[in-house]
């Protein structure tokens, strides 16, 4: 088990951090809200906290789990982006969700990116994958964009979904 504190990493505009009690309000919103339909949600505040005490504990179990995300020039929490591979999923995942109002920002590839390069640089992963849903047409393009390849068509725990394949680690490297 897992007892070391969870980095905080940088990039250019984001902070991935530790969850803090206050990043709640924003993750309740987020839950209340129908975008969350690809994430698990909509549910109420009882369901949030329970989805939002998760990213912490997988930290402890797996030793990485997802950040927060943290505007560096505000300091609001904008969302979540990070490692995650929880009992029964495919394969590991580089996985991201926004708050009301982060998106169309550029946070979310921002945010994956880092957490990619962490995963393998960190954490010694040799492959990643996301997955979307197939109605999920935002986060497909961040897939895109972060140079992921849709691989194929799969059944997961909230409907159909695409997995797509990150760029492996010597790639990456080499795309810069």
């Amino acid at each position: 088990m897992n007892t070391h504190p969870i980095p905080t990493l940088t990039s250019p505009r984001l902070n991935l951090r530790a969850f803090r009690p206050a990043d709640f309000e924003p993750m309740a919103a987020f839950f209340a809200d129908p975008v969350s339909a690809y994430y698990g949600g909509p549910c109420g505040r009882e369901e949030a906290w329970r989805k939002f005490a998760v990213y912490s504990g997988h930290w402890l179990l797996r030793g990485y789990g997802p950040w927060a995300l943290e505007d560096r020039a505000t300091g609001a929490y904008v969302g979540l982006s990070g490692l995650w591979y929880p009992e029964g999923w495919a394969e590991p995942e580089i996985t991201w969700a926004l708050v009301p109002g982060a998106h169309g920002q550029g946070f979310a590839t921002e945010g994956a990116r880092r957490a990619l390069r962490a995963a393998y640089e960190d954490f010694g992963w040799t492959t990643a994958v996301s997955v979307v849903s197939v109605h999920n047409t935002a986060s497909q393009a961040v897939a895109r964009r972060l140079g992921a390849t849709l691989e194929r068509e799969i059944s997961y725990r909230h409907g159909p979904a695409y997995l797509y394949r990150h760029l492996g680690p010597d790639q990456l490297l080499a795309a810069g």
